[in-house]
């Protein structure tokens, strides 16, 4: 067991106990170690997953760090690897490396109050973090979780979106760029979602996850309440290939996304020009 998690670059096997279908192209898969391990992550972190014959794919882990067992990656099938991953079913076998990465600065929350604003895909990396505030809950001050997506029938995870809005310790709200016949809350783009919160600035850490062309009109939603740069956090997920900082790939300047991030602080990515 030693010689097989020495080194980096060597995956260890991990199984599929259960597959469960998100949306029309998002799936939940969860696995275990084979080697008894949990997976030790951090909210925020990414694991490489291996296809034997394939290739592999950078994965942000979405499920909680209270949780251990087990560990969840939510995927859309966009290519070879995560179409290969869709087509698996549980008791599959898969390599995993990690996990990587720098994580979000959870000790640095605890007793501040926390405003979540993922947009579409950008809610599998944030609910780590939210379940883990919402195990440790007492820990933190308000939550507010604000999520966007392009219509209803790609919002994910809904059975615990509705758990999120019933809770009386979060304050939650959801739109969709286009709304259905079915539909009935928000419709809007997610900055829509900001004038129906009040904040304190000087005690809140804010947090966005999702497609690079939302981060722009976020930032300035976030910056025009009075939250400090350094309170708020991104995760730049794209151009990750190696997980390593070896293969360039990911490379801004001289920073490598993989290990410097995937998470920075906006005080942090504004010394960074091409980050976003």
């Amino acid at each position: 067991m030693t010689d097989q998690i020495s080194s980096p670059y060597q995956p260890t096997l991990a199984e599929m106990v259960k597959i469960k279908q998100l949306t029309e192209k998002e799936k939940l898969f969860t696995l275990y170690l084979q080697d008894g391990r949990d997976l030790g992550h951090r909210a925020g972190q990414f694991v490489e997953v291996s296809i034997f014959g394939i290739g592999e794919a950078p994965i942000s882990v979405t499920s909680s760090p209270t949780r251990n067992g087990t560990f969840e990656l939510c995927v859309r099938q966009v290519g070879d690897v995560t179409g290969a991953l869709h087509r698996m079913a549980p008791g599959s076998t898969v390599g995993i490396r990690g996990p990587f990465g720098n994580g979000f600065p959870v000790d640095k929350m605890r007793g501040k109050d926390l405003l979540f604003a993922p947009g579409g895909l950008g809610l599998a990396p944030l609910r780590s973090l939210i379940n883990q505030v919402l195990d440790e809950r007492e820990s933190f001050g308000r939550v507010i979780i604000l999520y966007g997506a392009r219509n209803p029938s790609e919002l994910l995870f809904k059975d615990e979106l509705a758990q999120w809005e019933a809770r009386d310790d979060v304050e939650f709200h959801v739109t969709v760029d286009r709304g259905d016949e079915s539909w009935t809350g928000n419709v809007g783009v997610i900055t829509t979602l900001f004038p129906k919160i009040t904040i304190n600035p000087r005690n809140t850490v804010a947090m966005t996850v999702g497609p690079p062309v939302m981060y722009r009109f976020v930032l300035m939603e976030l910056l025009s309440k009075g939250i400090q740069d350094s309170r708020i956090f991104l995760s730049l997920e794209r151009r990750m290939k190696c997980g390593l900082g070896k293969c360039g790939h990911c490379q801004i300047n001289n920073v490598y996304v993989c290990q410097k991030g995937p998470v920075f602080s906006y005080a942090q990515l504004k010394e960074l020009p091409e980050a976003i």
